[in-house]
């Protein structure tokens, strides 16, 4: 127990933490029994020991940007590093639909009273747009705008979503743009509330999964859902939306990103928050669009979603004392760790969040970036 408790302590010293220290990024350890579980199970270890009370720190936010920053992966066999698919509500497994439905029943399929607790008006479980402001209201309108933007959408345009979600987008486009909007999803819930989130809009929703679609649309958007349907299903996501968008078409895909290719997601990710998942390269993602679209822009704007992990957490927080209801302690730890551990993954720049503008043939006259 000893010599586990001084290598670990040792380590946390290469990213200036320490244990029993009175910083933000320091850790009081409640269970010695901590350090073996950490040793011999990694990150699963970690995030377990915390959900089941074995350690603090005032910031765990704060913690993961100092550990990762001092890639302490490079001087222990701990993967530390996987901690940086950490991404809340992002990482899939979608190697077939058995794996979609899976991981809708597990997450999506949470009360959306969880959900509205921490989200904005327009039920964004995305990274907001912060540019000029702290609102997170304000943040998840302007990401919005920004994609509508972006997609130069026109009235009478037909736009489909893939992962609609609660409807945010939907409703946004259809209100402040003048377009007909289909949004699909696998999420029974998250297709109910849409239904009436969007009640007189020129709106569809559809619960179907997007290898079923085909259709024609002007505009094509996939907003935090590429990240759920696992690396060996992204050369069919694209062909699926090269086959339903029309020629002269722009498609946008809003995801977040790693800086390099891998297969493996985060353990315990995968076992507490989403049952597998894949984030994509840069590489990944080129791989799969080959020969079926041009890149007309990339925007990286990945430091917004430190301040909107941020956001949601303070929501989450200040919700509790009516959620717990529901929930358990052990139910509100996990949910901490996942919002805090992945607001310190992007503080660290570990991970990225990209909107990527493609079309099939080229904008004639090159296209105009909107920032």
């Amino acid at each position: 127990m000893a010599s586990a408790r001084t290598f670990i302590t040792e380590l946390l010293k290469k990213a200036d933490v320490e244990i029993g220290g009175g910083r933000p990024q320091d850790i009081v350890v409640h269970d010695e029994r901590l350090f073996n579980r950490v040793i011999r199970y990694g990150s699963l270890g970690l995030g377990e020991a915390y959900m089941d009370g074995w350690w603090d720190t005032p910031a765990l936010d704060e913690f993961f940007n100092k550990v990762l920053r001092a890639h302490l992966e490079k001087k222990f066999k701990i993967n530390f590093a996987s901690v940086t698919a950490v991404v809340g509500a992002f990482l899939f497994n979608q190697q077939s639909r058995l794996g979609a439905t899976r991981v809708i029943k597990e997450h999506y399929d949470l009360s959306a009273e969880l959900y509205m607790s921490f989200l904005d008006p327009y039920n964004q479980y995305t990274c907001g747009y912060f540019k000029n402001t702290d609102d997170l209201n304000v943040a998840q309108e302007q990401k919005l705008d920004l994609i509508c933007k972006k997609l130069q959408l026109k009235r009478g345009d037909r736009v489909l979503d893939i992962g609609c979600g609660w409807g945010g987008f939907v409703k946004y486009a259809a209100e402040h743009y003048g377009v007909r909007v289909t949004g699909i999803t696998l999420s029974r819930e998250q297709l109910a509330y849409a239904q009436e989130f969007t009640k007189g809009l020129n709106v569809e929703l559809r619960l179907q999964d997007y290898r079923d679609v085909h259709d024609t649309f002007d505009k094509i958007l996939v907003c935090g859902m590429i990240e759920h349907v696992g690396y060996k299903n992204y050369r069919e996501i694209m062909e699926v939306v090269e086959r339903n968008l029309a020629d002269d078409g722009l498609f946008l895909l809003h995801t977040i990103g790693y800086h390099v290719s891998t297969v493996i997601s985060d353990p315990w990710i995968t076992k507490y928050i989403f049952p597998g998942g894949q984030l994509p390269s840069i590489t990944q993602i080129g791989k799969a669009i080959e020969g079926l679209f041009l890149v007309e822009d990339l925007h990286n704007f990945s430091a917004y979603y430190d301040k909107t992990l941020m956001a949601w957490f303070k929501n989450f927080d200040a919700a509790w004392p009516k959620l717990k209801e529901k929930y358990d302690e052990r139910f509100y730890r996990m949910w901490k760790y996942y919002l805090l551990s992945c607001a310190g993954v992007f503080r660290a720049r570990e991970s990225q969040l990209w909107q990527i503008v493609l079309s099939k043939k080229g904008v004639p006259g090159g296209y105009t970036s909107v920032r």
